[in-house]
């Protein structure tokens, strides 16, 4: 029997966020049994925390698909995991990730999570995009790009808030593409004024569609940073709408020049959920 907790992250007013599986300590789990508790928990990703020589702690990622290197949102459910059974003394974490080592801050109600510094890769073609949806929704204002702090995703400018919450995915189409550029999945954006509004799709990793994705907004804040001139210390993203689990999520980048990102961190709030039990 396994105990695995469930915590929310990125959160808006203790209601919706992201949930994911956490399993503290069990290190004779192999990756087939981390794949079953995933699979049978059917969240986007259970994160496995076990010690570190390198870091405090050593994380693992599981989709109900397959292993991933990095999870945003599973790694500020892990902290926040952590905080309710009262293990964490201090303020400033490290975690090995398959990722590399990143650096985890706690902020009073909120879990920021350091990412690598936004990696660019080549634009995707307008005619290779359009028919993995359903609408004639995509802006050409700005183009489709590849970026990556962890992980890879094609960042899809839309045209307008109707629009995006209105389409529907091609899923066939999702994983297609995916697999050519090999990328986790589509993250969709749009404006409203101040606001950053988001859609995420996975089909590839078993994920239809996620609430809430903390490395594919810091790609995104990297993007806007980098390459739109929209360059801000703290970004503000809205996901998760489309699924009624209002979601907040958090980049903040430091910036010595104002041009080139030194440090670029995700988070926001978490919620503890349950504790469940699972037979091998």
């Amino acid at each position: 029997m396994i105990d695995v907790y469930v915590a929310s992250a990125f959160c808006h007013n203790d209601l919706g966020g992201n949930k994911a599986g956490v399993v503290l300590f069990n290190e004779d789990l192999s990756d087939k049994d981390k794949k079953k508790i995933a699979k049978e928990l059917g969240y986007a990703e259970t994160a496995f925390i076990n010690n570190s020589d390198k870091a405090d702690y050593k994380i693992e990622y599981f989709t109900p698909a397959e292993e991933v290197p990095l999870c945003g949102h599973a790694t500020i459910a892990s902290f926040g995991v952590l905080k309710h059974l009262g293990k964490l003394a201090k303020k400033n974490y490290t975690i090995e990730t398959k990722s590399g080592i990143l650096g985890i801050t706690i902020e009073n109600d909120e879990i920021f999570m350091e990412q690598n510094i936004p990696a660019f890769y080549e634009d995707v073609e307008y005619d290779e995009i359009k028919n993995c949806f359903d609408l004639d929704c995509i802006s050409k204002e700005h183009p489709i790009s590849i970026v990556s702090t962890g992980l890879k995703d094609i960042l899809v400018p839309i045209k307008n808030e109707e629009i995006l919450h209105r389409l529907s995915p091609n899923f066939e189409e999702i994983t297609k593409i995916s697999k050519k550029y090999s990328v986790v999945g589509t993250h969709l954006f749009t404006f409203t004024g101040e606001k950053i509004i988001c859609r995420n799709f996975a089909p590839l990793y078993d994920v239809n569609e996620e609430s809430a994705t903390g490395t594919s907004n810091c790609a995104l804040a990297g993007l806007l940073f980098m390459k739109l001139n929209l360059k801000r210390k703290l970004y503000i993203f809205e996901q998760g709408y489309s699924l009624n689990l209002p979601s907040t999520i958090k980049v903040k980048i430091d910036s010595f020049d104002g041009e080139k990102i030194d440090k670029i961190s995700v988070g926001g709030q978490c919620k503890f959920i349950d504790t469940k039990n699972i037979t091998l």
